[in-house]
Order: C-alpha cells, then sequence, then structure tokens
C-alpha cells in the first residue's frame, strides 16, 4: 500500500519524478558513485568503474599525441637530419653580413622566458578560477588544481610542440643561407672565382665547425619569431578569455599590446644580429600567430567557459549591439511615432510669435501699410 502510494501523486496520477528517481540510479551503476566535497566548496563526481578506465586511456592517448608532435622538433634539435645543402648565385649580397657571436636574445632567454611568462600565468590564473570562482570538472582527478592545469597548461605545450615541430621542418627540408653565411663558411666571392650571377652549387666551407655550418643553412623560418609569437599571443588571448575584472577598461588592452610588441621586437632582432632574413621573420610570425589562434579556440576549453558566461545570448543575437546608439537614440533622437518631431522647433517659434494665426485674423490697419 505505502509503495503504490509514493508512486502516485494525492490525485490518484502516476507521479513521473518518482519513476525518474527509481531509473536515474539503474543507468549509473557501474559508472559512477556519490558526489563529494573536497573541502573548498566544489562539487567532484567520483568516477569509478569502465568510465574511470575509458578516462585514463584517453589521458594516455594525450600524452601520446603530444609526444608524437614533438618528433619533427626533437630530430631537428638532435642533429639526427641534415639541412638540405643550398647553393647560391654569386655576387649575392644577401648572404655576406658578418657573423656576431652575440645575441640580442639568446635561444635559451627566448625558451625560459616564453615558457616560463605564459606557463607561470596560465597556472596562477586556472589556481585563482578554482580557489575563487567554484569552477567544476567533469575529470576523474579528484584534486581540481590539477585538473585545471593539466587542461590549459598542456593545450599550450601541444601548441609549442606543434609549432616548433613545423618551424624545424622548414628549416631542415628548405635550408636557405643565413644572412652570414659566408662569414661563418669562412670563404668570400673573390676566394671562389666565380663569375657574378653564376649558380654555386657546392662549396667547401673553412670552418672547421661543422656545426655551425649547418646552423647558417637554417635561415628559414626564423623559430625566433614563430615561438615568441605564439607564447606571447596565446597569452594575451588567455588574459581576454580570463580577466573578468572591468575595472580598467584599457588595462588589459595595454597588456596584451606589450605582449604582441615583445613578440615584434624579438623577431626584429633576428635581423639586426643578421640571423634571417626579413621574410624569414614575417613568415614566423604568422605561423606563430596562426598557431596561437588554433590552439586558443580550437584546443583549449578557455573560449568555451568564456562565451559560456560572459558573452551574450545567441538566441537574441541584437545583444550584441553596443548600448551607446540605443541609449544615444533613446535620449536625442525624436520619436519615430510622430515623424513631425524631426523638424527644428526654432522656426515654430518664429512662426508662433511673428506670424498670425487663423483664429486671430491680422487687424485691418496692418493690411494698409
Amino acid at each position: 500500500m505505502l509503495e503504490n502510494y509514493s508512486r502516485h501523486s494525492p490525485g490518484g496520477a502516476p507521479d513521473p519524478n518518482t519513476d525518474l528517481q527509481l531509473k536515474l540510479p539503474e543507468s549509473n551503476v557501474g559508472t559512477r558513485g556519490q558526489e563529494k566535497d573536497n573541502g573548498s566548496g566544489q562539487k567532484l563526481v567520483e568516477i569509478t568503474g569502465p568510465a574511470l578506465s575509458k578516462r585514463k586511456l584517453l589521458v594516455g592517448l594525450d600524452l601520446l599525441c603530444l609526444v608524437l608532435a614533438s618528433i619533427p622538433f626533437l630530430v631537428c634539435e638532435l642533429k639526427a637530419v641534415s639541412p638540405y645543402s643550398r647553393g647560391f648565385f654569386c655576387g649575392d649580397p644577401s648572404i655576406m653580413y658578418p657573423y656576431l657571436h652575440r645575441e640580442a636574445i639568446p635561444d635559451q632567454l627566448l625558451i625560459t622566458g616564453g615558457i616560463i611568462i605564459t606557463g607561470l600565468t596560465i597556472a596562477l590564473g586556472e589556481c585563482y578560477r578554482v580557489h575563487y570562482r567554484r569552477v567544476s570538472s567533469k575529470a576523474f582527478v579528484r584534486n581540481l588544481y590539477v585538473s585545471c592545469l593539466y587542461k590549459e597548461l598542456g593545450s599550450f605545450l601541444f601548441g609549442c610542440c606543434v609549432g616548433q615541430s613545423l618551424t624545424n621542418m622548414a628549416k631542415l627540408s628548405v635550408g636557405r643561407l643565413r644572412p652570414h653565411f659566408l662569414s661563418v663558411c669562412g670563404v668570400s666571392y673573390a676566394s671562389l672565382n666565380c663569375t657574378p650571377g653564376t649558380y654555386v652549387s657546392t662549396v667547401t666551407c673553412r670552418q672547421t665547425d661543422h656545426r655551425l655550418e649547418e646552423e647558417a643553412r637554417k635561415s628559414f623560418f626564423s623559430g625566433h619569431a614563430s615561438f615568441a609569437m605564439y607564447t606571447l599571443l596565446y597569452l594575451a588571448f588567455y588574459l581576454q578569455a580570463r580577466w573578468c575584472w572591468r575595472g580598467a577598461r584599457l588595462l588589459r588592452p595595454l597588456i596584451q599590446f606589450f605582449l604582441v610588441l615583445l613578440a615584434v621586437y624579438t623577431g626584429l632582432t633576428r635581423i639586426s644580429d643578421y640571423r634571417h632574413h626579413p621574410s624569414d621573420v614575417i613568415t614566423g610570425y604568422i605561423q606563430g600567430a596562426l598557431t596561437a589562434y588554433w590552439v586558443a579556440f580550437h584546443v583549449s576549453s578557455m573560449f568555451k567557459d568564456y562565451n559560456s558566461t560572459l558573452s551574450p545570448s545567441l538566441d537574441n543575437p541584437r545583444h550584441h549591439v553596443s548600448s551607446m546608439f540605443k541609449d544615444y537614440n533613446s535620449t536625442l533622437s525624436p520619436s519615430l511615432d510622430n515623424p513631425r518631431h524631426h523638424v527644428s522647433s526654432m522656426f515654430k517659434d518664429y512662426n508662433s510669435t511673428l506670424s498670425p494665426t487663423l483664429d486671430n485674423p491680422p487687424s485691418p490697419h496692418l493690411l494698409h501699410v
């Protein structure tokens, strides 16, 4: 009797909510447990059974993709493949620049600065979101800090591997000569005794360090420009998605501008150091910017969370229009219901004071004037 009463509403009709509550535990048997509190107010769902094994398999697949994306980069850095041996035209002035032993931004400073600045900012931002914004996660890891850092830092590192692998693949396959190639090689056009304008396919360098000779054949395209543009532009995208403070309207754009400016400056130093041609740096900018855009909007989830919380509703696209002209029209513009309000009132005032009215015709003596 009690069972029948619990399954029906007071009016005698079946209660659909009761049936739903009875079916929910059956559908989740062996997949999920009960919700638990991690002590800071966030709700975590403990995953068990086959779902847990599937999540671990997906994490292992992510790590495998990260390793595969970095293989071309590691092959180039370990000198496993030599660059393409490209010739040059006799008298070409673009490869006659001197070799400078000191660089404005060395490789160690570039890699350390790019990864630390961007990675540390992302880490601090995600920890702030977990602690103050009460974010939730469907990951099987119970620690929200670990799961959020895994998603955002993992996406950033994946983009680093992809960008540098594309750069090193181009360096090895193209083999463009750096501006200081003749200086590194230890030869000159006079010592080669070549006719200006003729193509020199092979040259025997006097440089004893074979490593410097190989590096002088890796001009296209600039790794400094691509890496700096990727890391700093990605950080600018991250600030756009995560910075929710509206106190200073121009502070975030100012920081983003300086980040892009630093990336551009890094590429320009490669031209002044005679390491790259201008076209190498421009191509590096484009490749780094495209990689940052692709990872930020299509790999990472930061803009998905941003659109779900801050963006206007897609059901009403008119919300995207700025409200400044709406306020202007509502306060200063005349009503559309009465289009006569568009006429200026100065002539109305003039007519009301100087012109006679129909109800009060002009006096006879005015007609004789």
